[in-house]
């Protein structure tokens, strides 16, 4: 069984940021690369932060100028103690940044929990009330649709009555081995990589809301209808990066993506890797996303 580590360190990923304040609350980002250049969005899954993009950030920095930021309730940004967070307040959040960096068009790159904000923009661009435009949108590993997506004993108990009483009692331990299981079988995390990932996680109290984080869930389910005619029919190109042997949104949500004929102008499946193939397979989809975009 192989590992894998991280290169850039948490402390040396947040040097590079910078913060904006939007709706109460202070956001940290990461605006890198020349400004001449096409702009790519990167939007982070749950229950990490943009520090997931640093394994690709250098090699997509060659072509694209990149921007990513850590949403509400994750990494470095504010984590208030709250029960409503939704995806279309991450999402506003999102088109906030949007604002303050003047991204007139750009391109997306998302995935899991951000795969369902990006959709979200994306229904937003085809009712005409989106902030800047998005010209193409690619998503890794994530639950596009409710129905295909397994989501962990332990994520449906977080989401349950005993959800705040769960996130009382776990700690890292119950945490790596949720986070193992959905990485590949020659892919697993290093303790070194699951110590950055929990040290995330809880900084400014943050494990105290990943009940509350959790009700994303929720909301695929109230809007499923409106996110998945998204991708029905979109107007640019849509793509998918996809671990297959993920257990939670591997190659079974690519089967029903392609069952619901949904927009797919490219497709790359990695038979080996797990739910974060931007973390276990770097080079894999850097190449698969520069191939898309050579396609377009």
């Amino acid at each position: 069984m192989g590992q894998i580590t991280m290169t850039v360190h948490v402390q040396q990923w947040q040097a590079r940021g910078e913060y904006v304040s939007a709706s109460g609350h202070d956001f940290f980002y990461i605006d890198e690369g020349d400004h001449t250049k096409p702009t790519l969005l990167l939007i982070h899954g749950f229950p990490t932060s943009s520090w997931d993009w640093a394994p690709v950030w250098d090699d997509l920095l060659r072509q694209y100028r990149l921007v990513a930021m850590d949403m509400l309730g994750f990494g470095f940004s504010d984590k208030p103690n709250r029960r409503d967070y939704t995806i279309h307040g991450q999402a506003d959040l999102v088109e906030a940044l949007i604002d303050h960096l003047s991204l007139n068009q750009f391109h997306v790159l998302a995935h899991d929990y951000g795969d369902t904000v990006a959709q979200e923009l994306l229904a937003r661009r085809q009712a005409g009330c989106a902030r800047g435009e998005m010209l193409s949108c690619c998503f890794l590993n994530g639950g596009l649709f409710p129905e295909t997506h397994e989501a962990l004993l332990t994520q449906r108990l977080l989401l349950s009555p005993i959800g705040p009483l769960l996130n009382r009692l776990s700690g890292k331990k119950q945490f790596k081995n949720a986070f193992n299981k959905v990485f590949g079988a020659d892919t697993q995390p290093s303790d070194e990589m699951i110590d950055a990932f929990w040290s995330l996680i809880n900084l400014h109290g943050g494990k105290h809301i990943f009940h509350n984080l959790i009700t994303y869930m929720r909301d695929r389910i109230e809007h499923r209808e409106r996110w998945v005619t998204a991708l029905q029919n979109s107007v640019i190109p849509l793509a998918l990066i996809n671990g297959s042997v993920d257990p939670v949104s591997g190659a079974h949500m690519v089967a029903r993506y392609q069952q619901l004929q949904c927009r797919l102008d490219y497709l790359k499946e990695l038979p080996a890797i797990g739910h974060y193939p931007q973390v276990e397979a770097p080079m894999d989809v850097t190449a698969s996303y520069l191939e898309f975009r050579r396609a377009l």
